[in-house]
């Protein structure tokens, strides 16, 4: 279970509906879109929708989970404004049951939380991909601490590195898992000069996709 009183949080963010984080999708998402194949995608801590909405602009069947109800109101305002229709499921990520080798995608963008309960919505998320189904994610890193106030979590613990996600994923195959620096330019809140971790991982077919939690 995340934090105590995040969902207050989180709707207190969103009251000012897209100041944030902008409406305009992640740019490392739209850069590896295309890998997505056809089919339903998940989009995991998905706050006012821009993701979701961007995919289902591309004719993806999409399915936003946050914990905030007031981020998942603007995401379907937001997919109306857009004429595409998204499902939103007001959920803990951590205790979400995502299913088995159901989704085409799932996406994770900014999605951070405590070590402790990484490994388990890691392994989740390669149960739940479909062969041939790919894994999006980007969030900051602990590198990223050396840049206070252009966003990511206050401490390292809320940041993973792309060792983890080497050893998390191991059920997935791992086209991208890199640290980069690169300017972010997405509303107030995530604006400047950053350090994050990319991962594109591709269940294989024919993969079971069984791993533990560690």
């Amino acid at each position: 279970m995340t934090m105590p009183g995040a969902a207050e949080m989180w709707n207190e963010r969103y009251a000012q509906p897209f100041t944030s984080y902008g409406t305009e999708p992640n740019d490392y998402l739209r850069e590896v879109a295309d890998r997505i194949p056809e089919g339903p995608v998940l989009c995991l801590a998905e706050g006012e929708g821009r993701n979701a909405v961007y995919l289902a602009g591309r004719g993806h069947s999409v399915t936003a989970v946050d914990l905030s109800e007031v981020g998942l109101a603007n995401a379907r305002a937001l997919a109306a404004r857009h004429g595409v229709r998204i499902e939103t499921v007001v959920a803990d990520i951590t205790e979400l049951d995502m299913g088995e080798r159901r989704w085409a995608g799932i996406v994770s963008i900014w999605g951070h939380l405590p070590s402790a309960l990484r490994p388990g919505v890691h392994a989740a998320c390669v149960r739940a991909l479909r062969p041939g189904g790919v894994f999006v994610l980007e969030a900051y890193t602990p590198r990223h601490l050396d840049r206070p106030g252009v966003g990511g979590p206050p401490v390292a613990d809320g940041m993973p590195t792309p060792e983890e996600f080497r050893r998390d994923l191991s059920g997935l195959r791992l086209e991208h898992c890199r640290e980069v620096d690169r300017d972010i330019a997405e509303g107030a809140f995530h604006h400047g000069p950053s350090t994050t971790v990319q991962v594109l991982g591709v269940r294989p077919s024919g993969s079971s996709g069984m791993v533990t939690p560690r």
